[in-house]
């Protein structure tokens, strides 16, 4: 049949069950708490099943904090001689707070587990929203594996230090795809409380190396230096936006899961605005801390020597050996529960994808025991296995060398899916514009608007950086293939979208009609069946 609403409004129609009329809050069904389908629960995920702390602890943990401190801090510092880092991530927490007002807006109004695709296609129409799918996918999908690599070369490191045995990167890579795969498999109430008590544990040890480091610091004393804006010039500042960013990945995904939630349209918006707020001062906090341990004018060459042995280097001299072998574990602990994080995210755009036509329709249904997405989750353990495979068969070095795993695998793929995930959201900060303008809602959305362009704005900026100094964020060095080849896996994504979508709306326009459209689209199909106006 074909069905082709207005693109960026939502119909009032009534599935002879629930009234699905509009309610000013998004598509939620009056009496209901969750989003209702007639095509049953295998093209729904299951509803009521996060409330805000749940939610808030998922997506939180896809930023793998100790992470951030321990590697991209110090390639910061180092690698790009950014000093004032603290003062980057209050700035960056401003730009997202910004691109926040109007995401958060958009999500009342949109619920779907395909979020940032699902927003660019009521915003910009169905072919934008076809390359975003894929771009997403890709993205988030890049951003997982690479996690892989740093994970399985730190757990091998732990097998040499404490049980003396030779551990290869990619066994400790392919057991932790193994281990998320079946989790993706689960509740998700249970893997956010896995997440959650590691995130909290996680966070509480660095927060402590945060005081120990105020109440000891180093040879310069106490200093805000590091907040000083003459501390941001430099050649690297493009790249360490891009690096920055990076670390705050995991609040956008709150919308992913608002099929899932309880009362999504206060819940989604509430998760985002907690998710930034805390990470950027848990980031700053956290950045200051280091400097203030090394001193501000040592931290550069200090991590530029030391790298991720810098943290649990100061750690040791403040806290002692215990804290520090403890520090190290919850350092992979924390990888995983970001691992699990992606994997649901992925999962769930995968599962959107395919209850839209995007991909084969297996991949929306859902596992009927747990509720959960299982053939996206079965998809991105499979991606996950074969990426890893492919980088241990080229990896001819010595056992304890980082070269294929951390600074191939994770650094690589990570700056990949970080680039695709910035080009995301400066697309979804214009398409939240289209939408409430499309509607009639400009002048009473005016000041969302407003914050959402000045978002798209700076966002697209820190894109163009992120391209043209990528072979600062690889290591490639000037002239070397990977400048291109790597940035060019989102170019071809999003291109490979656009192209499949305009062939979706010449050869199969009712699947083309309904992208973006979630559950709605069965709403809407099954209105028109009860009406005898569909096609037959």
């Amino acid at each position: 049949m074909h069905v082709a609403p207005n693109e960026g409004t939502t119909p009032a129609m009534s599935t002879g069950r629930t009234d699905t009329r509009e309610t000013g809050t998004g598509n939620t069904p009056r009496g209901t708490g969750g989003i209702n389908t007639y095509k049953g629960e295998e093209r729904a995920l299951r509803a009521d099943r996060l409330g805000t702390p749940g939610l808030l602890l998922s997506v939180l943990a896809a930023s793998a904090p100790l992470m951030v401190v321990a590697g991209v801090m110090p390639t910061v510092f180092g690698v790009m001689g950014i000093v004032g880092q603290p003062l980057l991530y209050v700035i960056l927490g401003i730009v997202l707070m910004l691109f926040s007002v109007g995401y958060a807006e958009m999500s009342r109004h949109v619920h779907n587990a395909g979020a940032f695709y699902a927003y660019i296609a009521r915003g910009l129409g169905p072919t934008a929203g076809a390359g975003a799918s894929l771009v997403a996918l890709v993205a988030y999908s890049a951003m997982q594996v690479g996690i892989y690599g740093i994970l399985g070369f730190e757990v091998s490191g732990l097998f040499a230090t404490y049980l003396d045995i030779e551990l290869q990167w990619w066994i400790a890579s392919l057991a932790a795809v193994a281990v998320v795969g079946v989790l993706g498999w689960l509740k998700i109430d249970l893997n956010a409380k896995v997440l959650g008590v590691l995130l909290v544990i996680e966070c509480a040890l660095v927060v402590i190396f945060d005081i120990a480091a105020v109440g000891k610091p180093g040879p310069e004393g106490l200093s805000l230096h590091a907040f000083n804006p003459e501390t941001l010039t430099g050649a690297g500042l493009g790249t360490a936006l891009c690096f920055c960013i990076a670390a705050f990945v995991g609040f956008e995904q709150a919308p992913v899961y608002a099929e899932e939630t309880s009362r999504p349209q206060i819940v989604v918006s509430r998760v985002m605005f907690l998710a930034v707020g805390y990470a950027s001062l848990f980031l700053a906090v956290s950045s200051w801390a280091l400097t203030v341990a090394a001193g501000p004018g040592f931290i550069a060459d200090t991590s530029l020597k030391e790298g991720p042995g810098m943290l649990f280097g100061l750690t040791e001299e403040r806290l002692g050996a215990t804290f520090t072998d403890v520090l190290h574990v919850l350092f992979v602990t924390g990888m995983f529960a970001a691992l699990l994080s992606f994997h649901n995210v992925v999962a769930r755009y995968a599962f959107a994808m395919g209850r839209e036509g995007l991909l084969p329709a297996a991949f929306g249904r859902t596992n009927k025991t747990s509720g959960a997405p299982a053939t996206g989750s079965v998809l991105q353990s499979a991606v996950s296995a074969v990426v890893v495979l492919a980088f241990a068969l080229t990896d001819d070095k010595p056992v304890g060398d980082p070269t294929a795993p951390v600074l191939h695998l994770f650094t690589w793929m990570g700056n990949v899916g970080a680039l695709g995930v910035i080009v995301l959201m400066a697309a979804a900060s214009f398409a939240v514009i289209a939408f409430f303008v499309r509607r009639g809602a400009g002048r009473a959305q005016a000041a969302r608007l407003v914050c959402s362009a000045l978002a798209g704005i700076a966002l697209l900026s820190i894109a163009v950086f992120t391209v043209r100094d990528f072979d600062v964020l690889v290591g490639s060095g000037p002239g070397s293939v990977l400048n291109w080849l790597l940035p060019g896996v989102i170019v071809l994504a999003l291109v490979g979208g656009l192209v499949y979508g305009a062939v979706l709306r010449s050869t199969k326009p009712e699947v083309h009609a309904r992208i973006g459209l979630g559950n709605e689209a069965f709403q809407l199909e099954k209105a028109a069946e009860d009406t005898g106006t569909a096609p037959h």
